[in-house]
């Protein structure tokens, strides 16, 4: 499985995880479920589109998607005791989804500078 394909997986799961998580795991007590998975779900709805559209950039959006995920998760995880098992859940998949959208430009990164040492 390449880095675009897991980037991808990891993305659609993460964007799955918000309503399972808003409407059954641990819903929310201030606000209406659906408002706070449409909430949830808005800096992941680029990197989504993109892949459906094939484009280049779709990791990159996609991992930045994750990082307001990531913040999200630990924020939930610290915060709300009732919500730690999803939250960590969330945290992972968007370190997930982050280190997998990073992959091959860390992977070229590190390649050209171990050529140029054995020089």
């Amino acid at each position: 499985m390449n880095a675009r394909r897991l980037t991808a997986i990891a993305l659609l799961a993460l964007a799955l995880l918000a309503p399972l998580w808003q409407f059954a795991l641990a819903p929310p007590q201030r606000l209406p479920a659906w408002l706070a998975t449409a909430v949830q779900l808005v800096p992941l709805v680029p990197g989504l589109v993109l892949f459906a559209l094939h484009r280049r950039t779709a990791p990159f959006w996609a991992g930045l998607g994750a990082l307001f995920a990531f913040c999200h998760g630990v924020m939930e995880a610290f915060g709300a005791p009732a919500a730690r098992v999803p939250a960590l859940i969330e945290t992972a998949l968007a370190v997930l989804v982050v280190f997998a959208s990073s992959w091959n430009g860390l992977r070229n990164r590190f390649a050209r500078s171990t050529d140029s040492r054995s020089r």
